[in-house]
């Protein structure tokens, strides 16, 4: 494989790709999980999926729009629904987590209608659903860094206010922290993650790059800190593992990620539940 990256430009353009998003989604995704919005990813998932439908629509019937990247419209989308998904939120004070179901609902309808007018799946779309490792062109490469870039810096110098907003809203809020500012750029980011991760993980399976690896860590990691450090340790192992099988198995990679990402949390659930046993043991007697 090492031969192969050398020689193949899209070979090193999914696999830096990969490298670059297991880090960004399961950075984001262990502010989610700890906020409870897990199905945040998926809601945005299918909002975005709607972008891609109507760009491959457009790029298909206007001739001007031949060339636009569905990468592009698919971002678009995926920030306004988040924007949405806000707003709903502020709407629904008391039931804040309808805000979900709306926004992935209204993505998958607009999806479906798009593909219908499109005349239905095609090979382009279906390696946004999937992923593909062929699909990746330099330009998505340096979109993604971009996105990537953006993310990281906006959690180094927000960190404290994210975190505050995260475990204690109320607090954060007594604080002076503007708790409205801060979501919505929030929100922002998990959009643009979330988009950028579909090339290579797929649409329908971009969450579970998301939490998968956040799960894990949280089952061995001692604070926040450590449990975005697991995160990104597992996003990566997932990633690489899940490239490489992808490439010899002549598999889509979305599938083999997701995979190797679920046979990382078993293995930390294993290790938890053995060091667990082991502690209640005391003179070979279980206590």
């Amino acid at each position: 494989m090492i031969e192969a990256l050398l020689n193949y430009e899209f070979l090193q353009n999914a696999f830096l790709t990969g490298l670059i998003i297991g880090i960004i989604a399961p950075l984001i995704g262990a502010f989610i999980v700890v906020r409870r919005l897990s199905l945040i990813a998926d809601a945005l998932s299918h909002v975005t999926l709607s972008g891609i439908a109507a760009s491959l629509f457009l790029s298909k019937n206007v001739s001007a729009l031949a060339g636009l990247n569905p990468l592009y419209l698919g971002m678009a989308f995926s920030v306004t629904g988040s924007l949405f998904i806000e707003r709903l939120r502020s709407l629904y004070k008391h039931y804040q987590e309808l805000a979900i179901p709306i926004i992935l609902s209204g993505g998958i309808g607009i999806g479906v209608i798009f593909i219908s007018l499109a005349d239905g799946f095609n090979t382009d779309l279906f390696s946004y659903l999937f992923g593909s490792v062929s699909a990746v062109s330099r330009t998505d490469l340096y979109l993604i860094t971009a996105v990537a870039v953006f993310v990281i810096a906006i959690i180094i110098f927000l960190y404290k206010e994210l975190f505050l907003l995260s475990f204690d809203e109320e607090f954060a809020k007594a604080s002076g922290i503007s708790a409205k500012t801060i979501h919505f750029i929030f929100m922002v980011m998990v959009a643009l993650v979330i988009a950028a991760s579909m090339r290579i993980v797929g649409i329908l399976l971009v969450s579970s790059l998301m939490t998968l690896p956040v799960a894990a860590s949280i089952r061995v990691a001692r604070g926040f800190k450590q449990t975005i450090g697991f995160s990104l340790l597992f996003g990566e192992l997932a990633v690489i593992t899940g490239l490489i099988s992808a490439y010899y198995l002549d598999l889509a990679p979305g599938g083999t990620i997701v995979l190797s990402a679920i046979l990382i949390l078993l293995l930390t659930i294993l290790y938890k539940k053995l060091t667990s046993n082991k502690g209640l043991q005391k003179d070979g007697v279980t206590i």
